[in-house]
Protein backbone atom coordinates (compact mmCIF):
# COMPACT_ATOMS: atom_id res chain seq x y z
CA UNK A 1 0.00 0.00 0.00
CA UNK A 2 3.07 2.75 0.84
CA UNK A 3 4.37 1.22 -2.55
CA UNK A 4 0.82 2.22 -4.19
CA UNK A 5 1.00 5.56 -2.53
CA UNK A 6 4.57 6.58 -3.37
CA UNK A 7 3.76 5.92 -7.13
CA UNK A 8 0.75 7.78 -7.28
CA UNK A 9 2.39 10.68 -5.83
CA UNK A 10 5.50 10.22 -8.07
CA UNK A 11 3.08 9.67 -11.36
CA UNK A 12 0.99 13.11 -9.91
CA UNK A 13 4.31 14.87 -9.32
CA UNK A 14 5.32 13.79 -13.14
CA UNK A 15 1.93 15.34 -14.44
CA UNK A 16 2.01 18.90 -12.55
CA UNK A 17 5.94 19.03 -14.10
CA UNK A 18 4.73 17.87 -17.77
CA UNK A 19 1.85 20.42 -17.21
CA UNK A 20 4.49 23.09 -15.91
CA UNK A 21 6.89 22.41 -18.90
CA UNK A 22 3.71 22.99 -21.36
CA UNK A 23 2.87 26.20 -20.09
CA UNK A 24 6.23 27.79 -20.13
CA UNK A 25 6.69 26.28 -24.00
CA UNK A 26 3.21 28.22 -24.37
CA UNK A 27 4.23 31.19 -23.16
CA UNK A 28 7.88 31.08 -24.84
CA UNK A 29 6.05 30.84 -28.15
CA UNK A 30 3.45 33.57 -27.20
CA UNK A 31 6.48 35.53 -26.46
CA UNK A 32 8.06 35.03 -29.91
CA UNK A 33 5.08 35.84 -31.90
CA UNK A 34 4.33 38.92 -29.67
CA UNK A 35 8.15 39.81 -30.77
CA UNK A 36 7.65 39.03 -34.47
CA UNK A 37 4.70 40.98 -34.78
CA UNK A 38 6.39 44.38 -32.80
CA UNK A 39 9.41 43.62 -35.04
CA UNK A 40 6.75 43.46 -38.33
CA UNK A 41 5.36 46.31 -37.12
CA UNK A 42 8.83 48.25 -36.74
CA UNK A 43 9.75 47.40 -40.12
CA UNK A 44 6.30 48.26 -42.11
CA UNK A 45 6.24 51.29 -40.00
CA UNK A 46 10.19 51.88 -41.32
CA UNK A 47 9.07 51.52 -44.66
CA UNK A 48 5.72 53.73 -45.02
CA UNK A 49 8.50 56.53 -43.44
CA UNK A 50 10.62 56.12 -46.03
CA UNK A 51 8.14 55.89 -48.96
CA UNK A 52 6.68 59.36 -47.52
CA UNK A 53 10.10 60.51 -47.47
CA UNK A 54 10.39 59.30 -51.05
CA UNK A 55 6.91 61.03 -52.35
CA UNK A 56 8.18 64.39 -50.43
CA UNK A 57 11.41 64.26 -51.94
CA UNK A 58 9.69 64.16 -55.37
CA UNK A 59 6.61 66.43 -54.59
CA UNK A 60 9.74 69.26 -53.84
CA UNK A 61 11.68 68.22 -56.84
CA UNK A 62 14.44 66.78 -55.38
CA UNK A 63 14.52 63.17 -57.19
CA UNK A 64 17.97 61.77 -56.67
CA UNK A 65 17.64 59.92 -59.82
CA UNK A 66 18.55 63.20 -61.77
CA UNK A 67 21.58 63.45 -62.56
CA UNK A 68 22.89 67.44 -61.24
CA UNK A 69 23.87 69.50 -63.89
CA UNK A 70 25.98 72.59 -62.91
CA UNK A 71 23.77 75.67 -62.85
CA UNK A 72 24.14 77.76 -66.24
CA UNK A 73 25.24 74.48 -68.65
CA UNK A 74 22.28 73.29 -69.32
CA UNK A 75 20.69 76.58 -70.92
Amino acid sequence: MLEENMRRVEEAQRRETLELQRNEEERYRELELIQRQKEEAAWRKKLEEEEEHANQMKLLGKNKSRPKIPFGIGS
